[in-house]
C-alpha cells in the first residue's frame, strides 16, 4: 500500500442524455484529477436515469465492449487516475433467461491505463414502496452473486453499490478493505434518515476509508435523490463532502492513519464467528 493517496467522489444529476451525462462525468474527473486525485468515483447511474427502467436495459453493454465502457477507459487513461465507473447497465449472459429483460447493476474499476481491472454487479437489489414512492429495481435489473473485491492503488477496495450499504456481512468478508467504495443513488426520503449514519457505521465497524458517490437533485422521471455525497476515515469522521449540488468532494486517505485505528482498537483480530453447535448450545 502507498502511503497517501487523494481520492475524490463526484456528484451528478444525472439525465436522459448519455451524451450530456458522459461529458458532465469527463468535466467532474477532470477537474478531480486537476486537484490532484489519483481514485476518482462517479455514482451509481451516472450515464441515465430517466422515464422508463426498460430503456436502461436497451442501453446494456457486453462486458469489456460499448461505448459507456470506452469513454471510461478512455476518460481513465487521459486523466491517469483509477476510476470507478459508478454503474454501468452490462448484458448478462448470453442464453439466460433475463436476458434481454434485465441488465446487471455493474461497478466497474478502471487502472489509469484504461484497463478494466475489477468488475462488481450489484448484489443486493432496491426495493421501496411508501405510497406515490416506489421502486423495484428487480423489475429490470439482475442481482450479482459474488463479492467485488479488487486490489487498488491504496490497498484492498471492496466494491459496492447503493442498497449494498444496508448489509453490513457484505464488507466483513474476507480480505478486509481498507477503501469501501459506495457509489450510490440514494432516494431523498432514505437518504435523510440512514445515509450518512450507514457510512460512517460501515467506514467505523470495518475500519476503513469509505468513498461514496452519490446522485442528487430531482431527475427527469421524478426521482428525488438524497446527494451529500462523501468521504468517510476509518475512525467514523467525515473528510470531505458535497452537500446538494453537482461537483466534486476531495479529500486525502493516509496508511498511518488505517494503522493508527487499528492499532488503538484491534477490532479486525478479535472478530469471531460462532459456529452453529456454539449457536445451538444457547
Amino acid at each position: 500500500m502507498i502511503e497517501t493517496l487523494t481520492a475524490a467522489v463526484v456528484q451528478m444529476s444525472s439525465t436522459a442524455d448519455v451524451a450530456q451525462n458522459l461529458g458532465e462525468a469527463r468535466r467532474w474527473v477532470e477537474q478531480a484529477a486537476r486537484e490532484g486525485a489519483t481514485l476518482v468515483s462517479l455514482p451509481e447511474y451516472f450515464c441515465w436515469i430517466g422515464n422508463d427502467e426498460r430503456e436502461r436495459v436497451a442501453l446494456a453493454e457486453p462486458f469489456g465492449a460499448g461505448p459507456i465502457q470506452r469513454a471510461l477507459a478512455q476518460l481513465a487513461r487521459e486523466t491517469g487516475v483509477w476510476l470507478i465507473g459508478g454503474t454501468v447497465p452490462i448484458r448478462p449472459e448470453r442464453g439466460g433467461a433475463q436476458e434481454g429483460t434485465h441488465a446487471c447493476n455493474t461497478a466497474l474499476l478502471f487502472d489509469p491505463d484504461g484497463n478494466c481491472s475489477a468488475r462488481y454487479d450489484k448484489i443486493h437489489l432496491f426495493s421501496f414502496n411508501q405510497g406515490a414512492e416506489r421502486h423495484a429495481e428487480a423489475d429490470t435489473m439482475m442481482a450479482g452473486q459474488s463479492i467485488g473485491t479488487a486490489h487498488g492503488p491504496f490497498g484492498t477496495l471492496r466494491l459496492s453499490v447503493c442498497y449494498d450499504l444496508r448489509f453490513p456481512e457484505l464488507y466483513r468478508a474476507a480480505p478486509a478493505a481498507d477503501v469501501i467504495a459506495v457509489p450510490a443513488a440514494f432516494t431523498h426520503t432514505t437518504g435523510l434518515a440512514h445515509w450518512e449514519l450507514l457510512l460512517r457505521a460501515r467506514a467505523v465497524e470495518n475500519q476503513a476509508y469509505v468513498i461514496a458517490a452519490g446522485q442528487c437533485g430531482t431527475h427527469v422521471n421524478g426521482w428525488r435523490t438524497f446527494g451529500h455525497s462523501m468521504i468517510v476515515g476509518p475512525w467514523g469522521d467525515v473528510l470531505a463532502r458535497r452537500d446538494d449540488e453537482p461537483g466534486i468532494a476531495v479529500a486525502r486517505l493516509t496508511a498511518s492513519s488505517l494503522r493508527e485505528v487499528r492499532e488503538r482498537l484491534p477490532v479486525l483480530t478479535h472478530k469471531r464467528i460462532a459456529t452453529p453447535s456454539e449457536v445451538a448450545a444457547f
